[in-house]
């Protein structure tokens, strides 16, 4: 059994120089992990918290250094605006959590889509389709390991949360029969302070996959107080550590999918952006063609 843990950071705001603090990029991801790794890799989790967050280190209950999260976008704001050893400290934060995944076999998944300036962005359209797209992968996954899986999103409001999962709930039950059929339910919602797991999928996806994608694609919008050359060491440091953990695999007619996808609205620019120099390491996963949809979403590379 592997579990999925998904976040997003940005929103449906549109990119405009009259909201400097808009979010330039809107990205839906996360990671995976067997259930036999998930009891160690949360009480790691808690100790990196823990390192981190000095004040909880005498915290009398367990309770409480579950609730004390530590959220991704004070994380890159301590990079972007920080003094020295507030930028050090969040660099390091980073790079464990990064050590936290390899050591625990995590795989990471995500839909990175890019704004255009002063264009309209359909946010939930936007999601719905990020979270079909990351069902695949994960289905693609869960085939090539011979398992099954379940997918645990962060809960927003009733609203937000019921469209995002009607495409994967359609697509397991519609007449010719289940291509999800490793994932046993369509995606649940949780709460980061009752999912641990949830916090981590925040810092991946809102204190690394975010800041590296609004430097990598917008680093010529000077006037988004979120395109700052301060996250540059992110995308040189741990670019490649991200560039491995993914999973890809070939599709039947060769074409790679999963992994961090990029959708670059603005210049089109290739995925491999994110990860700076170097070509995409993925081992040879091709999944049998009787699994894949003929009518999935296609990734915009």
């Amino acid at each position: 059994m592997y579990l999925c843990y998904i976040d997003e950071a940005g929103n449906g705001q549109t990119l405009d120089p009259a909201k400097p603090d808009a979010p330039p990029v809107l990205i839906v991801g996360g990671f995976t992990v067997q259930d036999s790794r998930i009891k160690q890799l949360t009480w790691d989790f808690l100790n990196v918290k823990k390192r981190y967050r000095p004040q909880l280190r005498n915290a009398s209950r367990l309770s409480e250094v579950i609730y004390t999260e530590i959220k991704g976008s004070d994380v890159r704001k301590d990079i972007r605006v920080g003094n020295r050893d507030q930028r050090r400290a969040a660099i390091l934060l980073v790079d464990s959590v990064l050590s936290l995944l390899e050591r625990h076999g995590a795989r990471l998944l995500a839909r990175v889509w890019v704004k255009q300036e002063g264009r309209a962005f359909d946010e939930t359209g936007v999601y719905s389709t990020s979270v079909g797209s990351l069902n695949e992968t994960f289905q693609a996954q869960l085939l090539d390991c011979h398992a099954r899986g379940v997918m645990i999103l962060d809960s927003r409001t009733k609203s937000k949360n019921a469209p995002n999962v009607h495409c994967v709930t359609t697509r397991k039950y519609r007449a010719g029969g289940d291509i999800l059929k490793g994932v046993v339910e369509s995606p649940v919602f949780g709460h980061s302070d009752t999912h641990t797991l949830l916090q981590l999928s925040d810092l991946i996806v809102s204190s690394l996959l975010f800041p590296i994608a609004c430097h990598a694609y917008l680093s010529d919008v000077t006037w988004n107080v979120h395109c700052d050359d301060a996250y540059r060491p992110l995308r040189e440091r741990f670019g490649v550590r991200l560039m491995k953990l993914q999973f890809r695999y070939r599709d039947p007619v060769g074409k790679w999918r999963g992994g961090i996808v990029v959708s670059d609205r603005r210049t089109e620019q290739p995925s491999s952006l994110m990860f700076g120099p170097g070509k995409p390491v993925a081992s040879e996963i091709v999944i049998p063609v009787q699994q894949v949809d003929g009518e999935g979403l296609r990734s915009v590379l």
